[in-house]
């Protein structure tokens, strides 16, 4: 009788390396688009981030250099101010800012990627789906340091689990260099690698295959000796002056849900949830999806975090809401999907195509509609004069809440960037930022980030101080050249035509040049 023939080697569960690799390269390209298209994403923190990277780039400027100085501490947010002035020694600021922002989507692809790996020992096309969730409405706030954070903690976590059965020196070295390396990037991004950790090490530690339970609460508590390092980082950092301004806030928490996958529009967001949910119902139906039991443990561990979590720590506003767009990369990473069958892989690619081309559609078309007050701004800073003192005041005092707003807030921090001037609402506040102002500009500044002076409270102080204390926009018309108004409407007139010459109108926005008052006799 004739030895059977061998049997054909079972397909892989998951596409070929080659064509994940063929996939992740055109997602990229397509999540590239907006940012490449537009030097300047309205993004409403990015613009002031940008302009303190010109400030470090460009230290012989001497009108910068007459109004900022840096100082440079223990901050845990300084990953963007060590890495654009360096990219801007090769390309501009802008130019530089794009590649760090694109740097910063390549580092969570790959970390949610890295962790799916580590979970579970195989490369795999399921993270790509990370990639529509790259745009957020977190990211539209411009919190740079922390989506750098981001993708760094999701290497963190990875490189963790990769080295759990390995000699335990190496696991703590890395993990050591990366609660460091998470440190300078953002507070945050150090929290978040905490909540990974210890969901990851819960999970093993209710594993009864993992040893005897002696050995296993060992493992357990010295899993947070890394995060040790923090604390005397923290003592000596300027921030920790800051520790008294938290509060908490029941209201915003489903918001900060929503944040992960809601830009600009709800029904594109309720779109791709459909298509996401439908397809991971229809791979329950025919038992091809699976998640790691790390799940479970994290979804427990971060809904407890997130409820708990102050809406605002050391004085940083929306703590709680940064957090489940970090938590949702490694939901991702913990879920696998049986791609064997071909069916299912042409599915998942073109589902995946489509998911991250509505997505930078919608992005795209929304950025190409605000370049319209982008080009009018840029044009606007060309009217202001070199070296100039510029205050920013807000016709609408609710301006900038929504969405497509959010690009107008620090916008006129263009002119640091183009004009080397001093900009009221350039981030100088001690304990946040390396930035500081010079005497005696320091008191015509913003050093609290609260919010710009309404156009009434401009009036009232305009040859007074404020009642109830001073405030650095009192006695204006003596200190600055010009008044950027933001929120205003196709028409509004000046509101206070004695001190304030228009310069320039846009749709959202009037530049005003300061008319000082005449000198006494």
């Amino acid at each position: 009788m004739s030895p059977k023939a061998p049997l054909p080697p079972r397909r892989a569960l998951d596409l070929s390396p080659r064509l994940i690799l063929l996939l992740s390269l055109v997602c990229f390209v397509l999540v590239a688009i907006p940012i490449v298209t537009h030097p300047l994403p309205p993004l409403s923190d990015y613009v002031n981030h940008l302009a303190r990277m010109k400030v470090i780039a460009t230290p012989k400027d001497s009108d910068l250099a007459r109004f900022y100085f840096l100082e440079w501490s223990v901050l845990p947010n300084l990953m963007m101010d060590m890495v654009v002035p360096l990219l801007d020694r090769f390309a501009d600021i802008y130019v530089a800012g794009e590649m760090y922002t694109l740097m910063c989507f390549a580092l969570i692809i790959f970390g949610t990627m890295y962790l799916h790996r580590a979970l579970f020992g195989s490369w795999s096309a399921i993270p790509l789906v990370a990639f529509p969730l790259l745009y957020n409405n977190i990211f539209l706030i411009g919190v740079m340091n922390y989506i750098f954070g981001i993708g760094l903690c999701l290497c963190g976590l990875a490189s963790w689990v990769m080295l759990r059965d390995k000699p335990w020196p190496w696991r703590y070295a890395v993990s050591c260099l990366f609660v460091l390396a998470l440190f300078f990037c953002h507070l945050f991004a150090t929290g978040v690698y905490g909540v990974g950790i210890l969901s990851y090490e819960l999970m093993r530690l209710f594993d009864r295959k993992g040893g005897a339970l002696k050995g296993r609460l060992v493992a357990f508590v010295t899993a947070g000796f890394p995060f040790a390092l923090t604390v005397p980082l923290l003592l000596m950092s300027p921030t920790w002056g800051l520790k008294g301004e938290n509060y908490w806030e029941p209201r915003g928490k489903i918001d900060g849900l929503e944040f992960v996958i809601n830009v600009y529009y709800d029904f594109v967001a309720f779109a791709l949830t459909a298509v996401i949910v439908l397809a991971a119902a229809w791979a329950v139906r025919h038992r091809l999806l699976r998640t790691h039991t790390f799940l479970f443990f994290l979804l427990v561990i971060a809904g407890a975090v997130y409820l708990a979590l102050p809406r605002t720590v050391f004085a940083t506003y929306m703590a709680d809401q940064r957090m489940p767009v970090a938590i949702a990369f490694m939901v991702i990473a913990s879920i696998q999907i049986d791609l064997r069958h071909r069916l299912a892989q042409r599915g998942f690619a073109v589902m995946l195509v489509l998911l991250v081309a509505v997505r930078v559609t919608e992005v795209q078309m929304v950025w190409n509609n605000l370049t319209q007050w982008t080009v009018a701004f840029h044009d606007s800073i060309a009217k202001i004069k070199r070296g100039s003192k510029v205050l920013v005041a807000y016709a609408d005092p609710w301006g900038g809440s929504a969405a497509t707003d959010l690009g107008l807030v620090h916008a006129a921090c263009l002119a640091i960037i183009e004009r080397s001037s001093l900009v009221t609402t350039a981030f100088t506040v001690p304990g946040k930022q390396i930035l500081r102002v010079h005497k005696p500009y320091t008191d015509w500044v913003d050093t609290e980030d609260g919010t710009p002076p309404s156009v009434e409270q401009l009036l009232v102080t305009e040859e007074d101080g404020t009642p109830g204390g001073p405030r650095y926009w009192d006695y204006w018309p003596q200190h600055f050249d010009y008044v950027y108004l933001l929120f205003t409407e196709p028409g509004d007139p000046n509101p206070d035509p004695d001190r304030l010459e228009l310069v320039y109108a846009g749709d959202r926005f009037q530049l005003y040049k300061v008319i000082p008052p005449a000198p006494l006799h």
